[in-house]
């Protein structure tokens, strides 16, 4: 740790630069965790380093991402937990370049906060590690940026980059879907990271109690059950990508199955979707309930229980569900592919 560099004058503007360096040590044993073999830089350095292991690829594709958490760390906040929103911050961006079929490589951070304690900074960063590891992404490199007056003392915001490659043949695309493909559901592990400022105002989480356990919830608290971080989808759909030719992939986010599903769609097609095979998870019918919202905005808002869409051929479909569930993920058919004009239909 750096003992060397102290700035009193910083410091009396709300700057400990010190603690920056703290935070650094206490975030190592966690990105150490993160480390694969590209890797040819250390923490602290100007720039993160990754060596490229081109091996089978013929024409390489870099595949980038970025998002942050949105306001779901409002519930961190009031529940004074940062070691799960980490998760939350590589998932969003890693489940999105995986939708063209790219492995993530790398992955770097941006936390901004009004005063820097290292030992919440490193809270965030293991989720952040962790994260990673689900991912096999490595963690090389961040940024941790002090900022007095522009963030309360104890709020901070979280964002997130990651790089991936993808063989320019292997590429996802729509252009071989076709009607009668199918529409395979991959569970979501709850609200994810999105549609937050609509959840906050239902429950009203500033006021009300989140913390008591409900049956309706498993025993868990509404807050708990919020806080569940995103599931990361990335090692389950790169083996079913070795073994089952993929059509499209949908990453279920902000715009619910509206917005998300149609953008793997091409023109000309649509998707039908089974109401009724969705697997709604609780959670979702409190939000409907307290909020006296419809179930178009539901399933226009959120995933409603369903993370990710993945489209195969019908003659697939058995193969396709077989290799997921050998890889952990409950999956089944939600719906197919149909010739319309409509590009979603829920019924």
């Amino acid at each position: 740790m750096n003992t060397e560099s102290r700035s009193e004058a910083y410091a009396q503007a709300g700057v400990d630069i010190t603690a920056g360096y703290k935070a650094v040590e206490l975030m190592k044993q966690h990105i150490a965790r993160t480390m694969t073999k590209g890797v040819c830089s250390d923490v602290g350095g100007f720039g993160g380093l990754f060596e490229l292991d081109l091996t089978g690829i013929t024409k390489p594709v870099l595949v980038s991402g970025t998002d942050g958490v949105g306001t779901k760390l409002k519930l961190a906040f009031l529940l004074d937990k940062h070691d799960t929103v980490g998760i939350d911050c590589v998932a969003m961006c890693v489940n999105d370049i995986i939708c063209v079929g790219a492995k993530p490589l790398f992955f770097l951070d941006y936390i901004a906060c009004g005063k820097n304690v290292p030992e919440r900074i490193a809270e965030i960063v293991k989720g952040v590690a962790e994260g990673c590891v689900q991912s096999g992404a490595a963690l090389i490199g961040g940024e941790t940026a002090e900022m007095p007056g522009f963030y309360p003392e104890d709020e901070y915001d979280l964002a997130g980059y990651s790089t991936g490659v993808v063989d320019k043949e292997k590429i996802i695309d729509n252009k071989t879907m076709k009607a009668g493909d199918i529409v395979i559901a991959l569970p979501s592990s709850g609200v994810h990271s999105n549609g937050f400022s609509l959840v906050r105002k239902v429950f009203d989480v500033e006021n009300a109690d989140i913390k008591t356990p409900c049956d309706e919830l498993g025993g868990k608290s509404v807050g708990e059950t919020l806080l569940t971080p995103t599931k990361i989808y990335v090692k389950p759909v790169l083996s079913l990508l070795e073994q089952v030719k993929v059509k499209g992939i949908s990453h279920i986010t902000g715009g619910g199955f509206y917005e998300n599903i149609p953008r793997s769609i091409p023109e000309g097609l649509g998707a039908k979707i089974d109401k009724a095979a969705v697997k709604i998870l609780p959670i979702f019918d409190m939000i409907a309930k307290a909020g006296n919202i419809s179930e178009r905005d539901m399933f226009n808002t959120y995933n409603m229980g369903v993370g990710m869409s993945i489209t195969v051929d019908k003659t697939d479909a058995d193969k396709a569900l077989e290799v997921l569930k050998a890889n952990g993920e409950d999956a089944y058919i939600i719906g197919e592919i149909i010739s319309s004009g409509e590009k979603i239909t829920i019924c």
